[in-house]
C-alpha cells in the first residue's frame, strides 16, 4: 500500500510505528507530523465536519511549509524530504471525543466513529495536498506513484486484499465522494507523497489537555509528579457524570482512590457508566484492533497503536496479533501488560470506622492469584503456553 513504492522499499517503521517511509544509501526518511485535536471538533454530541475540514486544510499547508523551512542536520534527510515531501496528519483526543459523544470505547458505535472521523481527515488531507500541488507544484517523485495512477489509500486496500485472499477481512464502507477526489488527484497531482500518520502525541496532547492520540484512558485517577510536587489528577468527564447522577461525594472519592480510579468494583455505579469509563486494561484489546482497522483503510502510513492485556498468555497474544494482521493493520506499538505496570496508589486521610470496615471487606474480596497452588494442566488445554 506504500504510495511511493516506485522509488524505494519500506524496510521498517520508525520507533513509534506510525511512519512507513523508504530509506536507502542516499536518502534518510523524515517525519513531518501534525495532529488534529478531535475533541475540539465534537459539538452537541456530533462530529463538526465543516470545522474539521477547515482545520485539516490549514494544517496541511502548515506541514508543507515545515518541509521548506526545516533544519536538516544531514544532506540525506534534506534530499529525501524535498524529493518526496511526506507529511503525517494524525489525530489526538479520540477518547475525550468519545466521552463528549457519550460513547464507550468498547462499542460498535465507537468503531463506527473511528471510521467516520478518519475518513473525513483522510479526505480533507488528500484534497488539501492536491490543491497545494495545483498552487505550488507536485512533489518531484510524483510520476509513477500510486497517486499518479489514481490509486488512493482506500483503493490500495483492494490491492492488499487481492494479495492476501481469505486472510484479509476489512470493512470497505465509504460515505464521502471519493470518485470526485480521485479525479482531482489524477488531474492536479499531489504536493506530498504521504499525508497521514497517527503519532503518539504524548507531549502535545498534554499541552492541549486532551487524551493521547487514539489511546483509551489509562487510569481515571492518577498521581502526576513534577518539580512543584505531586498532584492527584482525576478524569473531569467522570466527575461531571458522577455529579449529574448525584454520586460525586466523599465516599466516591475514597473509593476511586482505593481502586485507582476504576469503577468496575463499585456495585452502585450504573453499568453504562462503568462501560463508558472502562480503562485501558478493562477493555478487550480486540476493540482497539477493530477501531484501528477502520482507521487504517484511510491512512497511507501507519498508527502508533498500543495494545493492553491484563493477563497475557501465548494463545491470547497469538490470536490478537493474527486479528491485527487479518484486519489490515500495518503496525502496532507497545503491548502493555498489567504485571509490568505499577500504578501509584493514593490513600485517604479519612480513617473513620465505616471506611475502615469497608476497607477490610474490600481486602477480603481481593484474592491474590499468586497465592493459589500451581495446578497441572491437560495436554489439550488451549491456554497452556507449553503445548502450543
Amino acid at each position: 500500500r506504500y504510495t511511493n513504492q516506485h522509488v524505494g522499499v519500506v524496510h521498517s517503521s520508525n520507533l513509534c510505528t506510525e511512519i512507513t517511509l523508504h530509506t536507502n544509501d542516499t536518502e534518510i526518511a523524515v517525519c513531518n507530523l501534525g495532529s488534529v485535536n478531535l475533541t475540539a471538533h465534537v459539538n452537541d454530541g456530533k462530529l463538526d465536519v465543516a470545522k474539521l475540514e477547515r482545520t485539516v486544510t490549514t494544517a496541511m499547508r502548515m506541514l508543507d511549509n515545515v518541509i521548506d523551512y526545516n533544519y536538516y542536520s544531514v544532506p540525506q534527510a534534506r534530499k529525501s524530504n524535498l524529493r518526496h515531501r511526506p507529511v503525517g496528519m494524525g489525530i489526538m483526543g479520540f477518547q475525550d471525543a468519545l466521552y463528549k459523544m457519550n460513547l464507550a470505547y468498547a462499542t460498535t458505535e465507537a468503531v463506527e466513529f473511528a471510521d467516520q472521523s478518519m475518513e473525513a481527515v483522510s479526505y480533507f488531507a488528500i484534497r488539501a495536498s492536491s490543491n497545494l500541488a495545483a498552487e505550488r507544484g507536485k512533489y518531484p517523485s510524483y510520476n509513477g506513484s500510486l497517486w499518479s495512477k489514481g490509486i488512493l489509500p482506500i483503493d490500495s486496500l483492494e490491492l492488499l486484499g487481492e494479495e492476501r485472499g481469505e486472510y484479509f477481512v476489512v470493512d470497505h464502507t465509504q460515505t464521502l465522494d471519493w470518485d470526485a477526489l480521485r479525479n482531482q488527484v489524477k488531474t492536479q497531482g499531489m504536493r506530498n507523497s504521504n499525508v497521514m500518520a497517527i503519532a503518539p502525541t504524548a507531549t502535545i496532547s498534554n499541552i492541549c489537555g486532551v487524551s493521547q492520540s487514539i489511546e483509551p484512558t489509562y487510569q481515571n485517577l492518577f498521581v502526576k509528579s513534577n518539580l512543584s510536587g505531586e498532584f492527584t489528577v482525576i478524569n473531569p468527564y467522570l466527575v461531571q457524570d458522577l455529579k449529574r447522577i448525584g454520586m460525586w461525594d466523599e465516599v466516591m472519592i475514597n473509593d476511586l482512590k482505593y481502586f485507582d480510579g476504576s469503577l468496575q468494583p463499585l456495585d452502585r455505579v450504573p453499568d453504562a457508566l462503568k462501560a463508558k469509563y472502562a480503562t485501558a486494561f478493562e477493555i478487550d484489546a480486540r476493540w482497539l484492533v477493530e477501531a484501528a482497522s477502520r482507521r487504517q483503510k484511510w491512512i497511507d502510513q501507519g498508527q502508533s497503536l498500543n495494545l493492553y492485556m491484563k493477563e497475557p498468555n501465548g494463545t491470547k497474544l497469538d490470536n490478537l496479533y493474527k486479528l491485527a494482521w487479518v484486519r489490515g493493520l500495518k503496525t502496532t506499538y507497545y503491548l502493555r501488560t498489567l504485571g509490568a505496570t505499577g500504578a501509584e496508589k493514593t490513600s485517604s486521610d479519612d480513617s473513620s470506622a465505616a471506611d475502615s470496615v469497608a476497607g477490610i471487606k474490600r481486602a477480603a474480596n481481593l484474592v491474590s492469584v499468586g497465592s493459589e497452588a500451581p495446578k497441572a494442566c491437560s495436554l489439550l488445554d488451549p491456554e497452556c503456553e507449553a503445548c502450543q
